[in-house]
């Protein structure tokens, strides 16, 4: 089992943006638990002891770097089949401490484009739908 966290360093989403998340996320095939945290800007360490020991710490920033859906869907195969706990980390109105930047084991960029904190949300987790999907043979995926 695939256990994912997507954290939100930031205000509530509002409520279009939690609705299309938690749609995305209600989708997700068995065998993929993501579960959201909604925390205030908080430093690296307190973030790390809402999740489980050992987490993989996946931070979302406008440098890092990219990847296809079906990239993305092999990177998410490779942390599946390791076992450990993965949280993709996604920053406020003001992006991420550098501190997230160094700590986590891959940057991520989900656009060229700078997105506000709720449409990052739902991009995200439309893609680790994706990601699950194409894993699970589901046809939501097209190529």
């Amino acid at each position: 089992m695939a256990k994912l966290f997507v954290v939100a360093l930031a205000a509530r989403l509002p409520r279009w943006a939690s609705e299309a998340r938690d749609a995305y996320l209600g989708r997700m095939p068995r065998g993929f638990e993501v579960r959201c945290l909604e925390l205030k800007a908080e430093p690296l360490k307190r973030v790390r002891t809402r999740l489980p020991q050992g987490t993989r710490l996946i931070a979302l920033d406008e440098r890092g770097r990219d990847f296809t859906s079906a990239q993305f869907a092999a990177a998410l195969q490779g942390w599946r089949s390791e076992g450990d706990p993965v949280a993709f980390v996604v920053g406020g109105p003001d992006g991420l401490d550098a501190e997230f930047g160094r700590a986590a084991g891959l940057l991520l960029r989900l656009s060229p484009f700078t997105l506000p904190h709720a449409l990052a949300q739902v991009l995200l987790c439309e893609q680790l739908y994706r990601a699950a999907s194409i894993l699970t043979g589901h046809p939501y995926h097209r190529e």
